[in-house]
């Protein structure tokens, strides 16, 4: 008996120590930590070696490790020690040539692969940056964009010569793993048409330059997005569709803190094949330009499943964005349903949320007092079945008709800009501080409350063009005067337990055109 038992823990013990991945350290293949040398060869032949063995981790020890273009390959997790600083080049031309810039670590086709440990990579933006101008004045790089001043930005240089730090593309069974990304020129990561994907415990700081988004899914499905933190110049977490034919599916977003100066959990803008069964839970908000919330269907794709809860943004341009769009250029016209969001407490100051980071959003370009939260669809084409419930959104409010004034009675010319870019600010100054609500079929509105700091001449909300909306216990006690709430083109409606600092036949405005 004893004998067997032994045999049986020898077994066991043997089956253990042969799963086991072996390390190699990139020490071994040459790397040297003095932040000078470059250790492109070094490290991907220990990529390569730990690939032909048929798995290995490949370690990053402690020092500074300068290196180039990386490339992942199948059953490799590449583990940065908790001292070590993986540097990216600052040479443009380690990234190729024109307008065909590689990602700083990339992999195409490969399986189970992985970046873990709690070191640093950081992509040097600033000294790279600098790289990148020399060569586009002395006509080495050639740029298509870079002297256009655009309405909202000064020139900057396409992204297409700006490296990303992490992308995969075609990839499946992916993880990274507690690790600090920095200071990147263009997307930090993207995760392109891959899927099952866990990004855990991971820190994204970057705000050198625009197209800074923190975290990209494109494309890909079965992810799981948990318990990080991001610090970005443009979108913080984003999903992403650019395939008609693809989309993101099935992806949880979780537990994360999220500070950016565009908006902080996003769908869109690009949305071609859609975004079907997200779950967004436990989100904390902080110091964003523009939306804690932003769900964009407006490039012919599919919008449906989504579910948002717990949701605490803090000194953000706005709370929440739900819109459906015509952006692109064929007949397909997106779809945007099945819509909860819950539990969300966003306060919405007047000033600009982001002002004093590095780089901050682009001023708007005209006037305007505080934009509300939004739900919008387009004519003939609803957003369908969306409930918000338990909703405290508190706004600095001070709306004066001074700064900028659109009358009440014009709520039928704001302009619908199906085509423009989504964002709350896309209809310029709106008759309402709280909420507007147009081409919408569908919502269910329970737990309400809205308030402001200051007083506001608007009214609270407006809804317009909206079929089947049901009210169930809205407060709004802060209102200079009546109306409180205005219906336009609104049938089906039902309310109750509404309080409103006037009698309800005063605070609420049924127009008839």
């Amino acid at each position: 008996m004893i004998k067997k038992i032994l045999l049986i823990l020898f077994l066991a013990c043997a089956l253990q120590g042969f799963s086991q991945k072996k390390t190699l350290n990139i020490i071994d293949f040459g790397a040297i930590a003095d932040g000078k040398t470059k250790n492109t060869v070094a490290i991907q032949n220990a990529i390569d070696k730990a690939n032909q063995m048929g798995g290995a981790v490949v370690l990053i020890p402690s020092g500074n490790f300068l290196t180039g273009v990386l490339h992942l390959k199948s059953n490799v997790e590449l583990h940065l020690s908790a001292t070590a600083i993986l540097l990216a080049s600052t040479s443009r031309t380690d990234y190729g040539p024109s307008k065909e810039v590689s990602a700083l670590i990339t992999a195409k086709n490969q399986h189970n692969i992985a970046i873990t440990g709690k070191g640093i990579i950081t992509g040097q933006s600033v000294e790279l940056l600098k790289d990148i101008y020399v060569m586009l004045n002395a006509g080495t790089l050639q740029d298509d964009t870079w002297k256009t001043v655009n309405p909202w930005h000064q020139m900057r240089t396409t992204e297409n010569n700006r490296p990303k730090l992490i992308e995969f593309i075609n990839c499946e069974g992916i993880q990274i793993k507690s690790i600090s990304l920095k200071d990147g020129l263009c997307w930090i990561q993207d995760y392109r048409n891959c899927s099952n994907i866990l990004i855990d415990s991971i820190k994204v700081e970057s705000n050198s330059y625009w197209n800074n988004d923190g975290l990209d899914v494109t494309d890909s499905e079965n992810v799981k997005i948990t318990n990080c933190f991001v610090n970005a110049a443009d979108d913080g977490i984003c999903l992403k569709s650019e395939d008609r034919t693809r989309g993101c599916k099935n992806i949880l977003i979780a537990g994360c803190k999220v500070r950016s100066s565009a908006s902080a959990i996003k769908l869109g803008t690009a949305s071609r094949g859609g975004f079907k069964k997200i779950t967004i839970r436990d989100i904390t908000v902080y110091d964003t330009y523009r939306s804690a919330i932003a769900l964009e269907a407006v490039d012919g794709g599919v919008l449906e499943d989504v579910d948002v809860r717990n949701i605490i943004a803090t000194n953000t341009g706005n709370a929440i964005v739900i819109r459906l769009g015509h952006r692109n250029k064929d007949s397909v016209v997106s779809s945007l349903r099945n819509v909860y969001i819950g539990n969300v407490i966003a306060s919405v100051p007047l000033s600009k949320p982001d002002k004093g980071y590095t780089m901050e959003g682009p001023e708007l370009t005209f006037p305007h007092n505080i934009i509300p939260s939004s739900i919008t669809g387009i004519p003939g084409h609803p957003i369908e079945n969306v409930v918000l419930e338990n909703i405290k959104i508190t706004y600095e409010g001070g709306g004066n008709k001074l700064t900028a004034y659109f009358p009440l009675d014009s709520l039928n010319s704001i302009t619908e800009n199906e085509a423009g870019y989504p964002e709350f600010s896309m209809f310029g100054e709106l008759p309402v501080w709280g909420l507007y609500v147009r081409h919408t079929k569908g919502l269910m509105m329970k737990n309400i409350q809205l308030s402001y700091q200051k007083e506001d001449y608007r009214p609270a909300c407006a809804f317009n063009d909206v079929d089947k909306l049901n009210i169930i216990k809205m407060k709004i006690l802060t209102a200079k005067t009546p109306p409180v709430v205005v219906f336009r083109k609104v049938t089906n409606l039902t309310t109750e337990k509404l309080q409103f600092p006037f009698e309800k036949e005063k605070a609420m405005l049924i127009m008839k055109n």
